[in-house]
């Protein structure tokens, strides 16, 4: 009777990226629990982890941390949807007129210099210090990185199409959407891959520096407050990976609505 070893299973190449991805956090938190336990910081400043994960522990039983989860998601999702709406938009419309790019474009340059957080002072006297103003702000900061590859985009259709366009006597409604938008797609979602990316960024920024309320921000703002690290790490770590998990999303999205391009291609 012969008895059979199964071979062993060579790691794939999805497995090895995520290992390699996983070196450097693990690595940090490390050194967190090291530094905290051997009290190389203090722990008031430097908390260990297992107590972080007893603070998100009572914080979720109580159901403060789904509310304050909830509350940042919803809003960087209504601050980026409008905003993005809006720069898609208008970015299209640049793209397929001259007229308002040289009219709208060489203003837009100037503004886009502006860095995003000095919007806040007059956002709060334009919309007050309420939801409203923070997603205001949320959508100004998703506008730009969408309105800017969308009209690269715009601009990067290949001659030779437009030449096809012309020959075919395309309507303007069937080039826009069988010409200039597909060909443009691309582009387009890398704007709205930043879009999202800022938003996030944009949206605890807003609950931070505007009125304190239920949302990630706030949580750090009250741990601040009452020198409780535990509730301000915690909320570090909410942070990062809620933005993690946003990225991805966006990056399957993407994957997924522009795997035509790889199928054409074949």
């Amino acid at each position: 009777m012969s008895v059979h070893f199964a071979a062993p299973t060579l790691p794939t190449r999805a497995s090895i990226l995520l290992a390699r991805r996983l070196v450097l956090p693990l690595l940090v938190l490390l050194v967190w629990e090291t530094a905290s336990h051997l009290e190389l910081v203090s722990p008031k400043l430097l908390p260990p982890l297992e107590t972080l994960v007893k603070r998100g522990g009572e914080e979720f039983a109580q159901g403060r941390l789904p509310r304050d989860i909830a509350a940042s998601l919803t809003r960087d999702l209504l601050g980026f949807a409008l905003g993005a709406m809006l720069g898609t938009s208008l970015g299209i419309l640049l793209g397929l007129s001259s007229l308002l790019r040289h009219l709208i474009k060489p203003t837009f340059d100037a503004l886009k210099q502006i860095a995003i957080f000095a919007w806040i002072p007059l956002v709060s006297v334009w919309f007050g210090i309420g939801e409203a103003a923070k997603i205001a702000f949320i959508a100004i900061a998703a506008f730009t990185p969408c309105l800017v590859n969308t009209l690269t985009g715009m601009a990067g259709i290949p001659r030779p199409y437009i030449e096809v366009a012309k020959v075919l006597d395309f309507s303007p409604w069937s080039f826009l959407t069988r010409l200039a938008i597909p060909a443009a797609l691309p582009s387009i979602f890398t704007g709205l891959h930043l879009g999202l990316i800022h938003s996030w960024l944009a949206t605890i920024g807003a609950e931070y520096f505007m009125t304190a309320g239920p949302g990630i921000g706030g949580m750090m703002i009250a741990g601040r407050e009452q020198f409780e690290m535990d509730l301000v790490l915690l909320g570090v770590i909410l942070l990062a990976s809620i933005g993690v998990l946003l990225n991805n999303a966006a990056l399957h999205v993407e994957t997924y609505v522009l795997s035509w391009r790889k199928t054409s291609a074949q």
